[in-house]
């Protein structure tokens, strides 16, 4: 089978399409064949953790096909079902914080970027029917993170004010459309004028210049719910959008790691900050019924081949999308 691996150097030089052994599923595992897969910003970030050092991995978290090949002890599913790839591997029930031994899909454990893929049984669930494969192939890794990031953790409800600096990506633009669908008001920054009109298109009450003055832009309203995920350059600018008592969840960082707080305004504020990562396969699956009711589908930026993997990097690095970007097998 034809797949993107990444050995033997750091970084994008250390990637190659080539072929390798198709793998067979032990007991409780499935292989499917995979139809299209998904990018996340995991994938930029493994290229430079993956070590020369380290074994030859498929790269990779998110999917969509059709389950040609199942081991023994499987009867969940069968062959021929059309399904979804859920990268999460190990964490089955709600819970605080993800187990140990948690892994994601796509290092160290082969990831979806690939023609075929062995996976435990337990990781698929029904393709939804209201999406298209190419839909389907990028949706687990970013929705599950938003609805985690949104319902478990923060706990929006109707009539909050959810803030959302950085509006574009995968993940950004489904906690914008999942908001809305919960009726919450939400407000966004962005850089790029299109990235502005495409978030109001989908529902935001306002959306504004990253480079602005956020606080004067937004007349002094305050928010329930702050989302962070560009770290160090926006944590402090973000915190100070939120009310008295309110709650930021920070779930990314792609910008520095490390941040400087004053702790007295923050206890002072009654501020309630709190990580998140992923979600359990409860979560998925709660978070695949609520876009059946509110017939939510993703954002999709641009599809392309997985022999044509540099453009698509590329353009996820530049930060040029709007929404997903997808590989296609078939």
């Amino acid at each position: 089978m034809k797949a993107l691996i990444h050995e033997k150097e750091i970084g994008m030089e250390g990637l190659t399409y080539r072929e390798t052994d198709t793998p067979e599923p032990e007991p409780g595992e499935v292989r499917v064949r995979l139809k299209t897969a998904g990018m996340n910003h995991r994938d930029l970030s493994i290229l430079n953790r993956h070590q020369p050092d380290d074994p030859a991995c498929i790269i990779g978290s998110d999917g969509a096909g059709v389950i040609e090949a199942a081991g023994t002890e499987v009867t969940a599913v069968s062959t021929g079902d059309e399904v979804i790839i859920n990268p999460g591997l190990g964490w089955e029930k709600n819970s605080d914080a993800p187990p140990e031994g948690f892994e994601i899909l796509g290092v160290p454990n082969d990831g979806t970027f690939a023609e075929q893929i062995v996976i435990p049984a337990a990781n698929v669930e029904p393709k939804p029917k209201h999406l298209s494969w190419q839909e389907s192939g990028v949706l687990a890794l970013p929705a599950l993170t938003a609805y985690r990031v949104l319902f478990t953790r923060a706990r929006v409800k109707p009539g909050d004010n959810v803030f959302i600096p950085g509006i574009g990506g995968g993940v950004a633009t489904f906690l914008l459309q999942f908001a809305r669908a919960a009726d919450a008001d939400v407000y966004v920054t962005s850089r790029s004028e299109l990235k502005r009109k495409q978030a109001l298109d989908l529902g935001a009450v306002q959306a504004i210049d990253s480079h602005e003055d956020w606080s004067e832009a937004l007349g002094g309203k305050k928010m329930d719910v702050v989302v962070e995920s560009i770290g160090g350059a926006t944590f402090n600018k973000s915190l100070s959008q939120l009310r008295r008592g309110g709650t930021m969840v920070t779930f990314g960082s792609s910008t520095d790691d490390t941040v400087e707080l004053n702790i007295r305004p923050f206890f002072y504020g009654q501020y309630n900050l709190l990580g998140s990562t992923m979600g359990s396969t409860e979560e998925l699956q709660e978070m695949l019924a609520f876009i059946k009711k509110y017939d939510i589908k993703p954002v999709m930026d641009q599809t392309y081949p997985l022999a044509s993997y540099e453009e698509a990097f590329n353009r996820l690095h530049q930060a040029a999308q709007i929404g997903n970007i997808g590989f296609s097998m078939t």
